[in-house]
């Protein structure tokens, strides 16, 4: 079989919408008060079951590079074998509904009784879809499991970097950490230094954590920005004249947010910095 470890994510979805539109289905058509209600929870049993294979399978081929992720290899084996259990229980409640067809024209009875048992297993399939799911929610969200493997692309790994860098040092700022989050930001500053808004975060940090004025007018002297993009040339102008403040200037920040207000002369944010200035 090809390994289908970059399919996951759309085939794991699949399998949870079907699985559990078919439980919901099989219980309405106990009532007896849909008819369509059992035709329609047999099929998306079954198609949803097929995709709780596909969905292990893919898994299982992608849980190599994930599992070696520091101290993910626990979390990777857990959700693994809560997708397993989950596959198991819905080859069973699969046999039941085939058996149910089967039967359908030969004894109303028996095919009760296997809706009824699919039914329950179908309950305990979900619980078992819902661990699989809470454990593969934590993987990619406590452990960044699965970034780069599905397309091969190394920008994706790049893309964590500077998560990772950015999240850290809005922790470090939380704990009042002003050091640890220049370095942070500084970081991701020399990583990438070709992303404008990496620059941006890195200039606002030698304001806001550096408190060095005059080091961030010198580096917002070297950057350019568009003249179309209202929201750059707003941030830029805004840090500006945090910049200037930073460096003693309050007439040259107040100059800046003059200009920034004939610019923009709806801009409310504006107005209320002028006022906090004058």
């Amino acid at each position: 079989m090809p390994n289908i470890a970059s399919w996951h994510p759309q085939i794991v979805h699949f399998a949870v919408a079907l699985l559990c539109v078919g439980v919901l289905f099989r219980w309405i058509a106990l009532t007896g008060r849909a008819a369509w209600a059992g035709p329609a929870a047999a099929v998306l049993l079954l198609a949803g079951t097929l995709a709780a294979v596909l969905a292990v399978q893919s898994g299982t081929d992608a849980h190599g590079p994930v599992e070696r992720v520091p101290g993910a290899r626990a979390a990777v084996i857990e959700h693994e074998d809560w997708g397993k259990r989950t596959r198991n229980i819905f080859l069973i409640v699969a046999a039941l509904e085939i058996g149910a067809l089967a039967v359908a024209r030969r004894s109303a009875r028996v095919t009760k009784g296997l809706a009824i048992a699919s039914a329950i297993v179908g309950l305990a399939g979900g619980f078992a879809l819902y661990e699989a799911g809470e454990h593969g929610g934590e993987l990619v969200y406590n452990y960044a499991g699965g970034v780069g493997i599905r397309s091969g692309d190394t920008s994706d790994v790049s893309r964590l970097l500077i998560a990772g860098l950015y999240h850290s040092a809005q922790a470090a700022r939380t704990r009042h950490d002003s050091a640890a989050a220049a370095e942070f930001f500084g970081e991701m500053a020399r990583r990438f230094p070709g992303d404008t808004t990496v620059r941006f975060l890195a200039i606002e940090s030698l304001v806001r954590d550096r408190n060095d004025g005059k080091a961030a007018l010198a580096a917002l002297a070297q950057l350019t920005v568009p003249a179309g993009d209202q929201r750059l040339r707003l941030r830029y102008g805004f840090l500006k004249t945090d910049a200037f403040l930073a460096a003693g200037r309050a007439d040259s920040a107040r100059a800046t947010l003059e200009q920034l207000a004939r610019d923009f002369p709806e801009n409310t944010r504006i107005k209320d910095r002028l006022a906090q200035i004058k």
